[in-house]
């Protein structure tokens, strides 16, 4: 278990800097699908989709917040395995594979971010990428599936995943905005947990 002194020596500016450049790398494609003649209205509908559901928009931020509060190689590592098993998440509901209970998994996973973020938790890196990577999938499968008329899903999803890490980075931004206020950005996560427990439990009522 790392103190909380210990982590904050490890979140240095070139942990920021390497994050950014790595989501812009990532992010660079969807701009170019973008491109009129490459199905730019299913892009932006992808990218749109991301800030219409709580349960997406909380736990996508949910994630910068612990990337930043783990510190060190979390704080790039965490919202890419994010980003990486949501868009394999998209490729299995656009083909058409159900994945078991989408809605309860992703009300469950906002419940989970929540109280992570609140207890401030810290794991190991590969744990925190593996908590994340068998969370995001259900997101990604959830919005495939909700995109009805969209012909073109590979812009699509690549919206989702731009409108996501742009959700990632807010997240990184309150992270940064509360690092030396960590027990009131802890406070500020109880909701999160709370809304997420009342979304599973009307979920799987």
């Amino acid at each position: 278990m790392r103190n909380a002194n210990a982590v904050e020596k490890d979140v240095s500016p070139s942990a920021y800097a390497r994050m950014a450049s790595l989501m812009i790398g990532l992010l660079l494609p969807a701009a170019v699908l973008a491109h009129p003649g490459h199905g730019e209205g299913s892009f932006w509908l992808g990218l749109v989709h991301p800030f219409g559901g709580l349960d997406h928009l909380l736990a996508a931020v949910a994630v910068g917040v612990w990337a930043v509060r783990m510190g060190g190689r979390a704080t790039w590592a965490i919202p890419l395995a994010f980003l990486a098993a949501m868009a394999m998440g998209g490729i299995i509901g656009a083909g058409g594979i159900a994945l078991p209970m989408p809605e309860v998994s992703i009300a469950a996973s906002v419940l989970l971010l929540g109280v992570l973020v609140a207890c401030d938790a810290r794991v190991g890196v590969a744990v925190s990428v593996a908590v994340v990577a068998l969370l995001a999938p259900f997101h990604g499968a959830a919005h495939a599936v909700e995109a009805p008329g969209v012909v073109d899903q590979v812009p699509y999803i690549a919206g989702l995943l731009l409108g996501t890490a742009l959700l990632h980075i807010g997240g990184v931004g309150v992270g940064l905005a509360a690092r030396g206020r960590p027990l009131a950005l802890r406070i500020a996560a109880a909701p999160v947990a709370l809304a997420g427990l009342l979304m599973l439990i009307a979920r799987a009522a």
